[in-house]
């Protein structure tokens, strides 16, 4: 698929590929799960190659490593670096035994993001990301100390990942209210196999302009291709640390293999062609551990309408509460004859009350 083919990261003017690429298994650290700086900087050049300019990682990534393999590679090519969109994550604490390692604190933000800089060998950072909830600081403290760093010019974008919805509408609003950077973007698990954002966050990131850029967006490998029913995987460094598919999860599998035969695509391509799908700007983040698994999940999956139904009602979710009572007002509206805000609500059959599209 060609990744030339650019879009604004939520409400901004920063214009990313349709696909970002994930470092989190650069690096063959201990525990890590990844590759060695070699392949890691073939995974690159390919990414990069085919025209992708959005690259992702985070501070603890491969223990740093992550960060460096990308730094050192960005310094070996002059003028590269200004031509890429490199986000990077704050929150993991990287000094155990100091209590301010890590979090969400002012002096904690900043020292962090010092080292993620001299890692990564650069200036700034394009966007940085909010990793995790820190419960114990103030979210009022969190968006200045962004936003002091925005006018810094040390960063250019903030976003929120792993956050919740009610956390994230009050750091949006707040920012808004109090003239601070505004959140441009989330960062979610979001598959086939996991959709609970769809309860609370995607509709908030819808409402605001937000962009959704889900990670493990196929579910450990889960949805690579690689896992047939009694079939062993022995291509998984992650299955060592998540275990195997369920039942319920071969169910899906099983859909996205047939999809895939239909449409001459890998199973990986049709996970992330079904997820650009999605309402809103929905930008993936696909990761590798070697050059053919990103090159499986590039390949051009064009999904029809009946498709993309197939695989909305296989992987239903379980929304809970409130999100199913209010899936069902909205059918009850709609198949009164009646019309919400003035305007003819959607129709949401039956069937598919715990699937509904925000």
């Amino acid at each position: 698929m060609p990744l030339d083919h650019y879009v604004t990261l939520g409400r901004s003017g920063l214009r990313v590929s349709p696909f970002a690429l994930g470092a989190m298994t650069f690096g063959d650290d201990p525990g890590s799960a990844g590759c060695d700086v070699a392949e890691s900087e073939k995974i690159l050049t390919t990414y990069l190659d085919r025209g992708g300019n959005f690259v992702d990682t985070a501070n603890f990534y491969s223990n740093g490593h992550s960060e460096k393999i990308l730094g050192d590679y960005f310094a070996a090519r002059p003028g590269l670096r200004a031509h890429t969109v490199v986000a990077s994550k704050f929150f993991g604490n990287m000094h155990p035994g100091d209590p301010n390692g890590g979090g969400a604190g002012r002096g904690s933000i900043t020292a962090q993001l010092h080292e993620t800089l001299r890692r990564l060998q650069t200036d700034y950072l394009d966007l940085y990301w909010l990793h995790n909830w820190d419960r114990n600081t103030p979210l009022e403290e969190t968006m200045r100390a962004l936003d002091d760093l925005v006018r810094a010019g040390k960063i250019r974008y903030i976003g929120f990942s792993n956050t919740p919805a009610w956390v994230t509408a009050q750091a949006q609003t707040t920012a808004l209210l109090r003239g601070w950077t505004p959140l441009v973007a989330l960062q979610v698990e979001y598959s086939l196999l996991a959709r609970t954002v769809e309860g609370e966050i995607a509709p908030l990131a819808r409402d605001q302009g937000l962009a959704l850029t889900p990670w493990s967006p196929l579910k450990n490998g889960f949805l690579s291709g690689k896992y047939r029913r009694g079939a062993d995987v022995t291509d998984s460094a992650r299955t060592a640390y998540v275990g195997g598919p369920t039942d319920e999860d071969y169910r899906v599998i099983d859909a996205v293999a047939a999809v895939a035969e239909e449409t001459g695509a890998t199973s990986a391509a049709v996970a992330l062609a079904w997820l650009r799908a999605r309402p809103g700007t929905v930008v993936p983040i696909v990761g590798a551990r070697k050059v053919e698994h990103l090159e499986s999940n590039l390949v051009e999956a064009a999904l029809s309408e009946e498709q993309l139904r197939s695989l909305d009602e296989v992987s239903a979710p379980d929304l809970g509460y409130p999100a199913a009572v209010n899936g069902e007002v909205r059918s009850m509206l709609q198949f009164a004859g009646t019309t919400v805000d003035g305007e003819p609500s959607t129709v949401y059959p039956p069937l598919l009350q715990s699937s509904v599209r925000y």
